[in-house]
C-alpha cells in the first residue's frame, strides 16, 4: 500500500534560499506545502533540501523583474526582513504565483498571500521608521558614536542610509541587541559587523561607564535635565506619548531615564 505524502523544502535560511526553492520547484515541477530553515522529521512527509545557488537565484529575480514592478520586487526583500513564521511559504506561494499569472498580482488584494505581505510589509517599514526615529547615540573613548536597539524584525539593513546621510562625518555603530549583529559605518561605507565582547548593559542598551567619552555623561545629563525645563507638568499626556513613542522603546532613549 502506498502511503500519502506530502512535500516539504529545507534551506539555509537566506532570501537566495527561497528564490532557490522557487527555481527547484519549477525545474522539477514538484512543489512543496512546507519551507523550513532546517530539516525536521515529520511523518508522511518527504522533504527535499534546497542548496542556495546564487546564479538560480538571480534567474528567478530576472523572471520576477519582467512580471512585477521594483517596489513589488522590493516588498518581497522587505517582508522577508520580518523573520515570521511562515514567511517562506507566503513569499514562494507569491513568487510562483506571479510566474502564473498573465498579468502582475501585486495589487490583487482578494488573494490571500498578497493581501498577508502587505501587511507584514506595513509592519516592517513602520518598525524601521521607528528606528530612525528612536536611536540615540552615545559617544566611546575612542570617538565613535554606538546605540543599541532592540527591533521587533530585522531592519537594520532598511535604515543604514539614513543614519549614512545624517551622520556623514562621524564613525558609528548600530547594534541589534536581538540578533547580536551591527551596522558598522567607517566615514566610507556601511558593513555589517558582529561584536564579541561588548560593555552593555543589554537591558537599557547603555554602554559601560568606562568606555565612554568623557563628556558623555554630562551631555545626558544636560539633555534631561533641558527637556524636563521645557515641558509642562499640566499637559503630560502618558498615553499620547506611547501612542508615537510605543512604551518598549523608552529604555533606550536618554531624555526617558532617571
Amino acid at each position: 500500500m502506498n502511503t500519502i505524502t506530502s512535500l516539504s523544502f529545507t534551506y539555509d535560511g537566506t532570501i537566495d534560499g527561497i528564490f532557490s526553492c522557487v527555481f527547484e520547484a519549477f525545474d522539477k515541477k514538484q512543489f512543496p506545502q512546507q519551507i523550513f530553515k532546517q530539516e525536521v522529521a515529520m511523518l508522511f512527509t518527504q522533504n527535499y533540501h534546497v542548496v542556495t545557488d546564487e546564479q538560480k537565484a538571480n534567474r528567478v529575480i530576472a523572471g520576477l523583474k519582467k512580471r512585477i514592478s521594483k517596489s513589488a520586487l522590493q516588498m518581497l526583500f522587505i517582508c522577508w526582513l520580518s523573520e515570521m513564521e511562515g514567511i517562506e511559504m507566503l513569499l514562494f506561494n507569491y513568487i510562483c504565483k506571479s510566474f502564473r499569472s498573465p498579468v502582475s498580482i501585486e495589487l490583487n488584494f482578494a488573494d490571500s498571500d498578497v493581501l498577508e505581505l502587505s501587511k507584514i510589509y506595513k509592519k516592517v517599514t513602520r518598525e524601521a521608521e521607528r528606528m530612525r526615529q528612536f536611536v540615540r547615540f552615545q559617544k566611546t573613548a575612542d570617538e565613535f558614536y554606538f546605540a543599541a536597539i532592540n527591533p521587533l524584525y530585522n531592519v537594520l539593513p532598511m535604515v543604514a542610509d539614513h543614519f549614512e546621510d545624517r551622520f556623514a562625518d562621524q564613525q558609528w555603530v548600530i547594534y541589534d541587541i536581538k540578533r547580536n549583529y551591527a551596522l558598522y559605518y567607517n566615514l566610507k561605507k556601511t558593513e555589517m559587523i558582529y561584536i564579541d565582547d561588548i560593555k552593555i548593559d543589554f537591558q537599557t542598551g547603555k554602554l559601560h561607564r568606562d568606555v565612554l567619552s568623557e563628556d558623555e555623561l554630562y551631555f545626558q545629563v544636560g539633555w534631561r535635565q533641558y527637556l524636563h525645563s521645557i515641558s509642562i507638568k499640566e499637559r503630560k499626556n502618558l498615553r499620547q506619548q506611547r501612542q508615537f513613542m510605543p512604551k518598549r522603546f523608552w529604555k533606550y532613549l536618554t531624555e526617558k531615564q532617571n
